[in-house]
């Protein structure tokens, strides 16, 4: 039986007062610590307009149970406590890799 790829959906709003802290974390830390997990970076988009979270990020692996396994992992509870420390309404998402825009 093959294992389908996974999809992580990650949304947050970014706090104002944080907005600089907010992108060097994320472009020094939060991604590279990402990929250093496994994840491989899909999807990065910002909400201009309209009563969405304002950014999502998605990202994939070989199979769900490869996510879920990153996901009750140490690392990936310390990395997103920094990330909550700049951010509100954080929701993460595990779904089947589609191949199109998920949200």
């Amino acid at each position: 039986m093959e294992t389908e790829p996974g999809k992580i959906i990650l949304t947050w709003d970014v706090t104002p007062k944080n907005e600089q802290k907010y992108f060097e974390f994320l472009v020094r830390e939060f991604l590279p610590s990402m990929q250093k997990l496994g994840f491989q970076l899909t999807d990065a988009w910002v909400t201009v307009y309209g009563d969405r979270p304002q950014i999502l990020i998605g990202a994939v692996m070989t199979s769900i149970e490869e996510i879920r396994g990153i996901l009750d992992g140490a690392e990936w509870f310390a990395l997103t406590g920094k990330l909550k420390a700049f951010v509100i309404n954080y929701k993460q998402k595990l779904t089947v890799a589609n191949g199109g825009f998920q949200f």
